[in-house]
C-alpha cells in the first residue's frame, strides 16, 4: 500500500497548535461551518462555499475524513445520494466558530460588492440571542433566505439552513440588524421593539430581557 503523504505540521507540542494542525488550513472550518447545519451533499457544499475550487473542496475534505471531523455516507433510496456530515469531534467545534464570529463581528461592516451572502451565516452570530427565548425551534427570515435554530432545555443551541415545520417562534429581520445583533449593538428585544425585527409567537419572553 502507498504510503500516504505527512499532513504539514507546526510541530509544536502545544495544544493550540495541534488543533491548527487540524483546522487550520484555508477552507476547513467554513466546511465544518456548513456541516454544523446538517448532513451536506458535495454540490450544496460548493455551491455554499463560493470562491473555493472544486479540488480544493475534495482534499478538504478527505483530510477532514482522514482526522475524524467528517463522515461520508449514502442516503438510502429514493435519494441515494452521497453526504458528508460531522462527526462528534467535528460538532465539538462549535463553540469555537462561535467565537470566533463574536471576535469578528465588529469588523464585519456592511457587504462589500464583492461579499457572498447566505442566511445561514447569520445563524453562529445570533445563537446566543436566540437561546435566550427559551427551549424550542425559532426559524428566521432574511431576504437572502431563511435558517432555524433549535435551543434544548439546557439552553444549548443548533441550527440548520432552511424552513421547518411548525416552529415555536418565527422572526422577520434583516442582515444589517443580524449584523448589529453579533456585534452586541443591540439586543433583540431593542430590535423588536424599534420595529428593526418583528417576533410572532412568545413576545413575552423578548418582553423581559
Amino acid at each position: 500500500m502507498p504510503r500516504q503523504p505527512r499532513r504539514r505540521s507546526y510541530d509544536q507540542h502545544c495544544a493550540a497548535a495541534r488543533a491548527l494542525d487540524l483546522v487550520g488550513d484555508r477552507w476547513t472550518l467554513l466546511v465544518v461551518r456548513e456541516l454544523l447545519a446538517g448532513p451536506r451533499r458535495y454540490t450544496d457544499l460548493h455551491a455554499d462555499l463560493p470562491g473555493v475550487s472544486t479540488d480544493m473542496l475534495a482534499g478538504r475534505l478527505k483530510d477532514m475524513e482522514s482526522a475524524g471531523l467528517v463522515t461520508r455516507r449514502r442516503l438510502p433510496p429514493p435519494a441515494s445520494s452521497a453526504v458528508y456530515e460531522l462527526t462528534a469531534r467535528g460538532r465539538g467545534l462549535l463553540p469555537v466558530l462561535r467565537a470566533l464570529a463574536a471576535w469578528g463581528a465588529p469588523d464585519l461592516g456592511e457587504p462589500r460588492p464583492t461579499d457572498a451572502v447566505r442566511a445561514h451565516w447569520y445563524a453562529i452570530p445570533l445563537l446566543g440571542e436566540l437561546a435566550g427565548l427559551g427551549a424550542g425551534v425559532v426559524q428566521v427570515t432574511l431576504d437572502e433566505g431563511e435558517f432555524h435554530v433549535r435551543v434544548g432545555a439546557d439552553g444549548g443551541a443548533a441550527y440548520g439552513d432552511g424552513a421547518v415545520a411548525a416552529p415555536d417562534a418565527r422572526l422577520r429581520t434583516d442582515t444589517e440588524t443580524c449584523r448589529a445583533l453579533a456585534a452586541g449593538e443591540l439586543t433583540l428585544a431593542e430590535a423588536v421593539a424599534s420595529g428593526r425585527a418583528v417576533l410572532d409567537a412568545r413576545p413575552e419572553a423578548v418582553a423581559t430581557r
